[in-house]
């Protein structure tokens, strides 16, 4: 069988012929040399058995056969490697996007406990200003009232001495006055 012809090999951008142009090629090559070399090793077992009789068409379908086989063989092995190497860094990526993941994770949980932390905070000072302005407001309220008192008395008292200058004309408009007050 004579060797096949090699399709041309394909140019990068650059004007040079890609990596994996390079090594399919070369991968090529090195299958189509193995199987000649076994073609040549089967066929010169064949010679030496000087051709017996009618096994001739057998002779050379096994020799074909064999030779299919130990190539097919060989491409077994070629892609069980990289089906290997596929694996391992399918891995390799599933783990770094394991950890990536696991790292985020840590991260949101970190924030999230600093924020649990700062409202915690924000709420206790809150509930520090709102008893103080409950005190002020309760203080303010029972000053208020001290006030009042005090404002009722100072008019009472004017309105006593008011009574006992003008006699008695004048206590009934200001005991009406100060019962209108009252309500």
């Amino acid at each position: 069988m004579p060797p096949t012809a090699q399709p041309p090999v394909a140019m990068s951008n650059s004007g040079f012929p890609g990596c994996r142009t390079i090594s399919q090629h070369l991968n090529d090559l090195k299958k189509e040399n193995f199987s000649l070399k076994l073609r040549i090793y089967f066929l010169e077992e064949k010679i030496q058995q000087k051709f017996e009789e009618s096994a001739d068409g057998v002779h050379k379908r096994n020799i074909e056969l064999k030779v299919e086989v130990e190539s097919l063989k060989k491409e077994l092995e070629e892609k069980q490697q990289l089906l290997d190497e596929a694996l391992c860094t399918a891995e390799s990526l599933s783990n770094q996007n394991e950890a990536e993941l696991q790292r985020r994770l840590s991260e949101r949980q970190e924030e999230i406990i600093h924020m649990q932390e700062i409202l915690e905070t924000k709420v206790q000072l809150l509930q520090q200003e709102a008893s103080l302005a409950r005190e002020e407001a309760g203080q303010m309220a029972s000053l208020a009232d001290s006030e009042a008192q005090r404002c009722l008395a100072l008019e009472r008292e004017m309105v006593e001495r008011m009574e006992e200058e003008s006699g008695g004309s004048g206590a009934l408009l200001s005991r009406q006055a100060m019962a209108d007050k009252d309500r």
